[in-house]
């Protein structure tokens, strides 16, 4: 197991890093931009009626003006599924995620058979050690 752990640790590290920054960034950049951004007030009728209303199943988002950093957003989304590299893109960024469930299970019995090895043998217990 502990072979196969590091192998493919070396094959999908740069894939999940990137992953990984794209996600990240996506999640911080409309953060960041709504607080940079003035708030302006809905337009609305002369009678003081809103001058269109979402209806509730429906994701209503205002057109980017050209030059809106918000475009950001949508790039750094295609960029993290990998759909800006067309189906083989999808499917690296697939397989990445599969390979972090992997990553997560043999590293924990990694750990669990180092750490019983350690008590087998009587050396000194603890949580970490090195």
């Amino acid at each position: 197991m502990r072979k196969w752990h590091r192998w493919l640790s070396v094959a999908f590290g740069v894939v999940l890093l990137w992953i990984a920054i794209t996600g990240a960034l996506s999640q911080v950049v409309p953060v960041y931009l709504d607080a940079t951004q003035p708030q302006t007030a809905p337009a609305a009728q002369a009678d003081g009626k809103p001058a269109f209303v979402c209806p509730p199943d429906y994701s209503c988002r205002p057109k980017l003006k050209d030059g809106d950093p918000r475009a950001w957003i949508g790039t750094l989304h295609h960029l993290h599924s990998g759909e800006s590299f067309g189906p083989v893109g999808v499917v690296i960024a697939t397989l990445a995620g599969f390979s972090m469930i992997f990553f997560s299970f043999s590293g924990l019995w990694l750990y669990i058979s180092m750490w019983r090895n350690r008590k087998e043998r009587n050396l000194k217990p603890g949580w970490f050690w090195r």
